[in-house]
């Protein structure tokens, strides 16, 4: 029978907000197991103890960015609104219904003033990974890197040209002492000292955020981003470490350093990582091999020479004559290192201007054929060869399933598209928030007591 809706609401209750919040809701399973606490000693020196008035409670302050980090708030304002109408989120924070809740600006306040640097932020993070750790949860042994872009929030068409120096490699030192090294082996003079500089290029600085980079990558879209560089274990895909760059930063430039940050910070005996081809290099080859690391790199493709040219793969390199031998049976020698880390090896005109593949193998003017070979080729070729082995295989094939997974979830469902707030500071820290919500999420599901059919 159809009946009207009596107007009830104006009616008293009695009610505990205990009682109103879901018991299988995903903030009642963070509370059971995420301990909180730690942010209050962590950020007592930022406060004044005995002067001012009472500020916002710094873990509930974080306890709320999380929030919007988790369910994918990307607006501070709104995630004010959100918080005054949802009891889950009332009761996560200690409101109670009556409660006035705190203003947007003093979350956008405290950003900006007191926590003006990521190491509140690292922090926060690394005590979140250290409870997955103590919870069994990560052992590091097989760790996978990648990055994603960010959308900066910066107008692609506001821009400036200007030339700006490429990153530095973190294994240029390294490089240095073995070129020195191989030139010596070799009957060499040592180069002259020089300063390695990097290479500069001119590129589109943003008038909006000039902190951001100009992305140009094929298959990318093109226009000012930021990258979340993000390492994540293998056992149940905990994030591990996460860093932001500008787009224009190559993945290998800050590879290393950050695997040895995490190997210091949580003790990791590291034994495999898996990436992708981005990061097929000789230099983190050579620096994996030192670490005691196997690296499992996906295949990168050579590019091809000029249509009708032979390419460089049809030299046979022989290591105990250190030289290559052509189709034709003719040695290439050695002839030098070079700054970047190259041997060369060349042909002898002589014999080459009487070969019959001379048109399809050179076009140099004085009949000579050159190729080239790194320092640290050995070290990338026993590398390359882990991907094709049984066991690579395997720790390639979970790239989607690990690292490849966790950015898809950030992306899909904790707001990780765009950079919220312009610069690379901020940029940093909400990488890492947002990591550490994805961890808290990651937790709480993974502790949470597993539902006895009634």
């Amino acid at each position: 029978m159809l009946k009207k809706a009596l107007p009830q609401q104006i009616e008293l209750e009695l009610v505990a907000i205990e009682g109103l919040v879901p018991k299988d809701h995903l903030l009642r399973k963070i509370e059971a197991v995420i301990d909180f606490s730690f942010i209050h000693e962590r950020v007592a020196g930022l406060y004044c103890p005995d002067n001012g008035r009472p500020p916002l409670d710094p873990v509930a302050m974080f306890k709320a960015l999380f929030i919007g980090y988790l369910f994918g708030i990307r607006s501070e304002r709104q995630l004010v609104r959100e918080i005054e109408v949802n009891i889950a989120y009332r009761w996560f924070l200690g409101l109670k219904l009556t409660d006035p809740v705190f203003d947007a600006s003093t979350l956008s306040q405290n950003r900006r003033r007191r926590y003006n640097d990521t190491s509140v932020a690292q922090d926060i993070f690394d005590a979140i990974v250290e409870q997955a750790i103590r919870h069994g949860l990560v052992d590091g042994t097989v760790l996978y890197t990648d990055s994603t872009h960010l959308k900066a929030n910066a107008n692609k068409n506001r821009y400036d040209v200007a030339v700006v120096a490429k990153s530095r490699s973190d294994y240029w030192d390294a490089l240095d002492a073995a070129i020195g090294e191989d030139r010596a082996a070799h009957g060499k003079k040592p180069l002259k000292d020089k300063a390695r500089q990097p290479i500069e290029k001119e590129t589109k600085v943003s008038r909006t955020d000039p902190e951001s980079g100009y992305m140009v990558r094929d298959g990318k879209p093109k226009g000012f981003f930021y990258l979340d560089h993000r390492t994540v274990d293998g056992r149940l895909g905990i994030i591990t470490d996460t860093y932001a760059t500008p787009a224009n930063v190559h993945d290998s430039i800050v590879y290393l350093g950050r695997l040895d940050r995490q190997r210091r910070r949580f003790d990791f005996n590291v034994g495999a990582v898996g990436l992708d081809a981005g990061y097929a290099t000789t230099g983190i080859a050579k620096g994996l091999e030192e670490r005691g690391v196997l690296g499992v790199i996906g295949y990168r493709r050579p590019t091809p020479p000029r249509s009708g040219m032979m390419p460089n793969k049809a030299f046979h390199y022989e290591a105990e004559v250190d030289g290559y031998r052509c189709p034709q049976g003719q040695l290439l020698t050695y002839a030098t290192t070079d700054r970047t880390g190259y041997r060369h090896y060349t042909s002898d005109p002589a014999i080459c201007r009487a070969c019959p593949l001379l048109a399809s193998c050179t076009s140099s003017a004085n009949a000579t054929r050159l190729i080239t070979r790194h320092v640290w080729a050995e070290v990338r070729e026993r590398t390359d060869a882990h991907r094709l082995t049984p066991w690579g295989k395997r720790i390639y094939k979970r790239r989607k399933e690990t690292v490849e997974r966790s950015f898809a979830d950030a992306k899909q469902l904790h707001g990780h598209r765009y950079a919220r707030f312009r610069g690379l500071l901020a940029v940093a820290c909400q990488c890492l928030l947002a990591a550490a919500a994805q961890n808290i999420k990651k937790i709480a599901l993974a502790m949470a007591p597993i539902p006895v059919p009634a």
